[in-house]
């Protein structure tokens, strides 16, 4: 059996993977004239149901304390943005380290993704002990 720290890991990259496939598929339908603007709502609003997916697989099959699960997807996510989006997707557009964790938008998104997670573990949680 896969630990339950291995598996918060594993649920974590499938919710990354969902919320950088729907930022980066933004870019190709456009609608706003600031592609990055278009891409960061459809990023806040996509981190919701990804964040309670990644959850709810979670807590089917392991427990732990919402907050150290929410923690975990947090800590995922930014180590997965520092290895991966920042040098694959902002730097050959331009960008740098300092634009991408330098914008306020990747702190309110790093805070909503927190909440839901917790959010939603803490529901779970509930149903779990009742």
């Amino acid at each position: 059996m896969i630990s339950k720290k291995l598996f918060s890991i594993i649920c974590a990259i499938v919710v990354w993977i969902l919320g950088i496939s729907f930022y980066l598929l933004s870019h190709s339908v456009p609608i706003l004239e600031n592609p990055e603007r278009q891409s960061n709502i459809v990023l806040v609003l996509v981190i919701i149901p990804s964040a309670w997916l990644g959850t709810y697989v979670f807590y089917k099959y392991n427990y732990m304390k919402p907050s150290s699960l929410a923690l975990t997807f947090v800590l995922v996510a930014i180590t997965l943005d520092v290895l991966v989006t920042v040098p694959v997707f902002v730097i050959p557009n331009g960008g740098s380290y300092s634009d991408f964790f330098g914008n306020p938008m990747f702190y309110t998104i790093v805070v909503e993704f927190y909440f839901t997670v917790l959010y939603f573990g803490n529901h779970l949680t509930k149903k779990i002990e009742t």
